[in-house]
Formats: C-alpha cells, sequence, structure tokens
C-alpha cells in the first residue's frame, strides 16, 4: 500500500512539473500581444493533428514538422488572420488529415458512422450467440 503511495505521489509531481514546463516554454517561445491571442493560438494547436506523429495534436507533438507549422501557426495568429482563414490555409496545404474533428460530408461518412455500423453489427452477433445457446 505504501508503495502505490508514493508511485501515485511521483507521478502526480512529475505531471505537475510537465504542465508547468509546457505553459512556460509556449510563453517564453511565443510571445502575444495579448491573451485572447495567446488562447487562439492554443486552441488551433489542440485540434489539429501533428502529421508525423498522427495520434498527437500539434501542442504536445516534438516532430520538426510541428514546430514548424507551430511556428506558422503562430505568425498568422500575430499577423491578425482569423481561424477560419489559418485552418483554410492548412486544409488546403495539408488536407483534412490535419483535422482531429473533420467535417461530416462523403469522404468522412465511413469515419463518423463506422463505429456505430461495428456497435451494431457486434451487438447482432452477440444476439445470435446468446439465442443458439438457449437452444
Amino acid at each position: 500500500m505504501k508503495i502505490k503511495n508514493i508511485l501515485l505521489l511521483i507521478t502526480s509531481i512529475f505531471l505537475m512539473t510537465q504542465v508547468y514546463y509546457a505553459a512556460a516554454v509556449t510563453t517564453d517561445i511565443y510571445p502575444f500581444k495579448n491573451t485572447q491571442q495567446e488562447e487562439r493560438f492554443s486552441v488551433l494547436l489542440q485540434n489539429l493533428r501533428c502529421l508525423v506523429c498522427q495520434n498527437q495534436n500539434l501542442a504536445d507533438s516534438n516532430a520538426p514538422l510541428a514546430e514548424d507549422l507551430r511556428q506558422q501557426i503562430y505568425e498568422m495568429v500575430i499577423k491578425g488572420d482569423s481561424d477560419d482563414e489559418i485552418i483554410k490555409y492548412l486544409l488546403k496545404r495539408y488536407g483534412k488529415f490535419i483535422l482531429f474533428k473533420p467535417d461530416l460530408d462523403p469522404n468522412t461518412y465511413l469515419l463518423w458512422i463506422g463505429p456505430f455500423i461495428l456497435f451494431l453489427m457486434a451487438g447482432i452477433a452477440f444476439g445470435r450467440f446468446v439465442y443458439r445457446r438457449r437452444m
């Protein structure tokens, strides 16, 4: 029991240190004129996917491409481009894969509806299995 508590304490301290470090690095590297620009930048980085890591957003990725994209987004935010303009530019350049939550359109129907179809198929298969076991 004591070892579990010690490991939990060490993990908590480590995570708090990482969060503080990430926040400090972001504000040091990317100075903003106001908090609104900083919040926009942060939201954009959270909602855009790293093209190299594929399972991380741009804020969490350490890949060189992610660093370049962060810098580019920062410059666009400072220049005064709107979020829509920034996203349209990135979509034109990198495609819909850069979005963590792509829009619902004919190309993404399977992505959005696929999990429900699989869940329904699993439920039908389980129901048939239970029905056959009763017989």
